[in-house]
């Protein structure tokens, strides 16, 4: 009984000195064609530690075997790598990241009048409104005013014209911020790869899910207050209610 009594303290600081030593310090750099590249985001999925790279790309983060790091940089696409024993042992992990393709934004061609020819009454019209104007500021400057305008401008057509920017203004900002949503953001966050490899979900499976995340009210506190790996975390949980309906 006395053995017995003496050797279990022995047996649990033995269980517990083994479990500190499961997590291991790596040591890496992080690569664009050779280059160092600095502030990526590197983060450990299981854990939820994370860290930044220096200027020189370096970093360092404890890991144990299994768990997944995530390396996220805003120019360049989402790299994920599993920790296991060969990772453990590198003294210097070499990370190379690609650079995301950029993407072209809406281009849209209008066809501009001729100034010295033009076929467009209301481009012409408003020529004729300008010089209107300058005239009428002219006559202010040199007599007084009797209330009346040359070449009879039409003020209630001017004044709808510009009432006509303030509408169109408007409603140019509420496209704008109806955009800003979870959708955006998730796509922002992550790119296809992430979606067809990690999730493995189908191309024409994507917009479906994220409209799927959006009913779910988390998604909004994640346009407030979010990061890489709170995304990352909330996209794979609903990944899993998604794929039993």
């Amino acid at each position: 009984m006395i053995k017995i009594y003496l050797s279990f303290p022995l047996l649990f600081f033995g269980v517990q000195f083994s479990f500190s030593q499961t997590e291991k310090l790596i040591n890496g750099t992080v690569l664009y064609e050779k280059f160092p590249i600095a502030k990526v985001e590197v983060a450990d999925f299981n854990s939820k530690k994370t860290t930044l790279t220096n200027a020189s790309g370096e970093f360092s983060i404890l890991v144990e075997a299994g768990d997944e790091l995530f390396f996220v940089s805003k120019n360049h696409d989402i790299k994920k790598i599993m920790v296991n024993q060969n990772t453990i042992n590198n003294k210097n992990l070499i990370i190379s990241l690609i650079l995301k393709p950029e993407e072209l934004k809406e281009v849209i061609i209008t066809k501009i009048p001729s100034i010295q020819l033009s076929t467009n009454k209301g481009y012409e019209q408003g020529k004729l409104d300008q010089l209107a104007l300058e005239k009428s500021a002219r006559r202010l400057k040199t007599g007084v005013y009797n209330g009346s305008i040359d070449n009879g401008m039409d003020l209630m057509r001017v004044g709808g014209m510009i009432m006509g920017l303030f509408v169109k203004e408007k409603e140019n900002v509420k496209k704008t911020v109806a955009e800003i949503n979870f959708t955006a953001l998730a796509k922002s966050s992550c790119d296809q790869k992430f979606y067809l490899e990690n999730l493995k979900l189908k191309p024409d499976e994507i917009d479906l899910f994220l409209q799927f995340c959006e009913t779910d009210p988390k998604s909004k506190l994640l346009l407030e207050h979010h990061n890489i790996l709170s995304v990352i975390d909330f996209l794979s949980i609903k990944n899993i209610e998604f794929k039993k309906l």
